[in-house]
């Protein structure tokens, strides 16, 4: 790729983050009292965290039924109040297991 297409494209990549996080300070002056919007923009960074790790979940492994193995155990070790160590090693050995047979 060329230099120069390259900060060309560094620069539109700037400029949308840099817009995307300037325009709520901009429209948004005010603090937010609407209870329904408050409660949406709670759930916001859970929402992102898991649209960016499922695929990466179901992509990490080299076959789907070991990533399904891992993410199953995950979910029931997590709805057990485990601590995240136990959950993400009891994960990795579930997709290990599974890997292996």
């Amino acid at each position: 790729m060329e230099i120069t297409k390259f900060f060309q494209y560094l620069i539109v990549m700037a400029g949308v983050t840099y817009v995307i996080r300037a325009v709520p300070f901009v429209l948004c002056k005010k603090e937010i009292t609407n209870r329904f919007l408050r409660s949406f923009l709670a759930y916001v960074p859970y929402a992102v965290l898991g649209a960016m790790t499922f695929p990466a979940i179901f992509y990490s492994t080299d076959g789907y039924l070991a990533a399904v193995a891992g993410t199953v155990t995950a979910l029931i070790l997590a709805f057990l109040r485990k601590g995240l160590l136990s959950v993400a090693v009891g994960a990795c050995i579930a997709a290990f297991l599974v890997n292996i047979i």
